[in-house]
């Protein structure tokens, strides 16, 4: 993982619930550095569903994708 994702400090942002949901909407709308190799888990797609601000196209999709909907 890298260590600062765009201009905040990824590790400080890890501490709290609000700052993990704030790092996989940022990776879910603008995506992750292209070197990174990670893959956002899908657990935590599924576990913070209801609270992330997703786009609404994408949002659409991922609804698709994951519950068939």
């Amino acid at each position: 993982m890298s260590s600062n994702l765009w201009d905040y400090d990824e590790k400080e942002l890890q501490k709290t619930e609000k700052g993990r949901i704030f790092i996989l909407e940022r990776k879910i709308n603008y995506g992750v550095y292209p070197s990174d190799k990670e893959k956002i888990k899908l657990s935590l797609v599924k576990k913070y569903w209801d609270k992330l601000q997703i786009e609404p196209l994408r949002r659409r999709l991922f609804e698709l994708l994951l519950w068939g909907k």
